[in-house]
């Protein structure tokens, strides 16, 4: 408003206003002194005798220990704000206005850095998923994701520059990220037209540059991506060779290539991979051994989460890792992939894959399910995955049913949902059970990481 007192101030105070301005109160000043010098008064004199009699009259109003405490009051109360204000200043220059308030910051610089180690393992859009409810509860995230994507844009990039698929890899990032909205839509951004960049998605060229810029280190360009988007958390590949995916289906077909597997109207009896054991990432297999809980899912189960299951080391590190272990059950079965099966049957899928060496129970100690509410009951459009207690009641593996349905999207979980009932159960289980006393020390397996 013009009549406000700052709108006449900053009107005083124009360029070309504040030098005469300036001017005209010196000149005031030094005619003031000079008539006092004219007069035989000495300004310093006279500003010694007022402020002299201004103390005694305060002191004769109230007792010299209560205005003396009333002027150190005032004095640590001018100093605070002047440190507030200064410290303001200073962290304004390095954080954006629109970034978030300084206790938000602090909470999760203190309380999610300390969280629980968490390692994920899958693929798709069910781990982004789950990835953006779990950033809410620790920043110690590790996500490890299947490396056979071959169609749409990670297979183009994938076949032309010789790159692992890093579309998953991107989905995690964003899901983990912590920066501005505009960021992470421009990570997601498909361009729509373009020569030869049309169906490309940004994130995926952003990550395909990077890994040339880094000598083809796909995990150094993971780490770089994820610090431009603040991600809490780290993606890793669960192997640097680019893998394909072949699966034996019941009619006895064999079908090559993960974008071809779900659209051949079968079911699926047995995934290979080619070659036929990937070699694993150090900082995969290091992440978890550490973990204090390793969630397997959701996802796509033959294209997303099993094959992760193919590189056998990571299947033997999880049999030796001493973390909590949980399998995440899809909410619906996906056509192409598991129709009429029932939880068990994805758990079953998961243990065929896997070596006769390694126990069930020492890759999976629990089953979260989805509880069907009501309104998904009378949905004749999606085929709800059952329990088969029967055969559950036979195994060691713990049940866990809770509601985790996206009200926005039936066949999909809820991040908030899904997080807080895997957390929950951790928890339980870190308060019942006696675990193993470890060192501070991180267990590490010192094998050579080599770039494909």
């Amino acid at each position: 408003m013009k009549s406000s007192f700052n709108y006449k101030f900053r009107y005083l105070i124009l360029p070309g206003l504040k030098r005469w301005i300036l001017t005209i109160i010196i000149g005031i000043t030094g005619i003031v002194i000079g008539v006092l010098l004219l007069l035989g008064y000495h300004p310093i004199t006279l500003s010694g005798i007022f402020i002299r009699e201004l103390a005694e009259h305060a002191a004769d109003v109230l007792p010299h220990r209560i205005s003396g405490i009333i002027v150190i009051a005032i004095g640590i109360l001018a100093v605070c704000l002047a440190v507030a204000r200064v410290t303001l200043s200073v962290l304004g220059a390095y954080l954006p206005s629109d970034r978030e308030a300084i206790a938000d910051a602090l909470f999760k610089k203190r309380h999610l850095e300390s969280g629980p180690k968490i390692v994920v393992i899958g693929g798709g859009t069910g781990l982004a998923n789950l990835l953006t409810g779990l950033k809410t509860y620790t920043n110690n995230l590790t996500a490890i994701v299947t490396v056979g994507d071959d169609g749409g844009s990670s297979g183009r990039l994938r076949e032309e520059l010789g790159v692992i698929p890093p579309g998953d890899i991107r989905h995690c990032i964003t899901a983990l990220a912590d920066e501005q909205k505009i960021v992470t839509e421009l990570f997601n951004y498909r361009f729509q037209s373009g020569e030869g960049l049309s169906g490309h998605s940004f994130g995926n060229l952003f990550l395909s540059a990077l890994c040339a810029i880094t000598n083809g280190d796909m995990i150094e360009a993971t780490k770089v991506a994820s610090r431009v988007l603040n991600s809490r958390g780290q993606v890793l590949p669960s192997s640097l060779t680019p893998v394909t995916l072949i699966a034996e289906l019941e009619d006895g077909r064999i079908v090559q290539g993960e974008s071809h597997i779900t659209q051949a109207n079968s079911q699926i009896k047995q995934i290979f991979c080619e070659p036929k054991n990937p070699l694993p990432v150090p900082e995969t297999l290091n992440a978890i051994l550490n973990a204090d809980l390793i969630v397997i899912g959701p996802g796509s189960l033959y294209t997303s989460i099993i094959p992760n299951f193919l590189v056998k080391a990571i299947t033997n590190t999880i049999n030796q890792a001493k973390g909590y272990k949980i399998f995440i059950c899809n909410v619906a079965n996906q056509k192409g992939e598991t129709l009429n099966y029932t939880a068990y049957d994805h758990l079953q899928a998961l243990f065929n894959h896997t070596t006769n060496e390694v126990k069930p129970e020492n890759l999976v100690n629990a089953i979260l399910i989805n509880e069907i509410p009501q309104n998904l009951l009378s949905n004749d459009q999606i085929e709800l995955v059952k329990i088969d207690h029967t055969k559950f009641n036979q195994s060691s593996i713990e049940i866990v049913k809770r509601n985790l349905v996206n009200e926005k999207n039936l066949t999909h979980h809820s991040p908030a949902k899904l997080a807080r009932a895997i957390m929950l159960w951790f928890m339980r289980k870190q308060k019942t059970s006696v675990k193993p006393i470890t060192t501070n020390t991180p267990n590490k397996i010192l094998a050579p990481r080599k770039i494909s």
